[in-house]
């Protein structure tokens, strides 16, 4: 059996999405799903009929969003999200969205193919929360290898700007 890794991270938008607070978050929301979708290793991402995944309710505050992919492995996710211009836009997430009060993105296997639910994405991000990072629910900081691979976490150091909130 193959291996993919999934990743959901969310976000509590300080305005409503058409604040003009929001605009330039937004604006660039095509832009960036169209540099992922032509990434090396991008294998799916959650999205409705509108091409991306912030009008998908998964609570009920309407300013809580969600983004979830699949990659082909954990290094062509990090590009991307470390290397690529979407860092660029995820430096910038302090003027859009709520300080987080616990994490906010989790990474986990899944058998190649699988396409996970934003319920299991969810699920994965409390495990994480409640558990720290453990081989189910893990981060960057704190990879674990796939199943049928042995070895503990390993930090994969991404960029400082991009990760926490000081």
């Amino acid at each position: 059996m193959g291996w993919q890794i999934a990743q959901i991270n969310v976000a509590t938008a300080v305005e409503a999405l058409d604040h003009p607070q929001l605009a330039d978050f937004v604006a660039q929301l095509d832009e960036v799903n169209a540099l992922a979708d032509g990434s090396p290793g991008f294998v799916w991402r959650l999205q409705s009929d509108s091409g991306n995944a912030t009008d998908i309710q998964a609570s009920a505050d309407p300013k809580f969003i969600v983004n979830m992919s699949v990659w082909a492995s954990v290094e062509s996710l990090f590009d991307f999200a470390y290397k690529s211009a979407h860092r660029l836009v995820m430096a910038r997430r302090r003027e859009w969205f709520q300080r987080p009060e616990g994490a906010y993105q989790v990474l986990w296997w899944v058998p190649e193919g699988h396409k996970p639910t934003v319920e299991e994405g969810l699920a994965k991000l409390a495990k994480l929360n409640a558990e720290g990072p453990t081989p189910e629910a893990f981060t960057f900081k704190a990879r674990f290898p796939q199943p049928d691979e042995t070895g503990g976490p390993e930090d994969m150091q991404p960029e400082p700007y991009c990760v926490g909130w000081e």
